[in-house]
C-alpha cells in the first residue's frame, strides 16, 4: 500500500505551535495549493489543505515560517471521527506532514535559511 502526499502552496495563515499533556509539539495548518487549470473566469482556483506538523518540524515551522509562506511538504493522508457538538460525528481528512521544505524568501522579520529541509 502506498499513502504519501507531496504539495507545494502559501500558508493561509501563521502557523499555530501547541504542546499537547505529553510535551510533544504540534502545528496545523492550511495549505492554499493552486490547480493546474483556469475556471471560467480564467483564474486558477485552489484548494485548502488541512495539515499537521509534529515535533521538530512544528516548531520549525512556527519559528521560521508565516502567512503566505511558500512550502513544501510531503507526508501521509490521515483520517480521523470524533464526536462533534449534538453528537453528531464529525470526520477529518488531513495531511500528516513528515518532511517541511521552506521554499519561499527569507521574511524580514524571521530568521528562515532558504531551502532549508526539516525532517520531524
Amino acid at each position: 500500500m502506498i499513502n504519501q502526499v507531496t504539495l507545494v502552496g502559501r500558508l493561509t495563515r501563521d502557523p499555530d505551535l501547541r504542546y499537547t499533556v505529553e510535551g510533544k509539539a504540534v502545528s496545523t495548518i492550511v495549505l492554499a495549493v493552486n490547480r493546474n487549470y483556469r475556471n471560467q473566469a480564467g483564474d486558477f482556483d485552489a484548494d485548502f489543505v488541512q495539515c499537521t506538523l509534529w515535533q521538530k518540524t512544528a516548531e520549525n515551522t512556527a519559528n521560521y515560517c508565516q502567512k503566505g509562506s511558500v512550502i513544501g511538504i510531503t507526508g501521509r493522508i490521515q483520517t480521523r471521527k470524533y464526536d462533534g457538538q449534538e453528537g453528531k460525528k464529525v470526520y477529518v481528512t488531513e495531511v500528516v506532514a513528515e518532511a517541511v521544505r521552506f521554499l519561499g524568501p527569507k521574511p524580514a522579520n524571521k530568521q528562515q535559511p532558504e531551502f532549508e529541509h526539516i525532517k520531524g
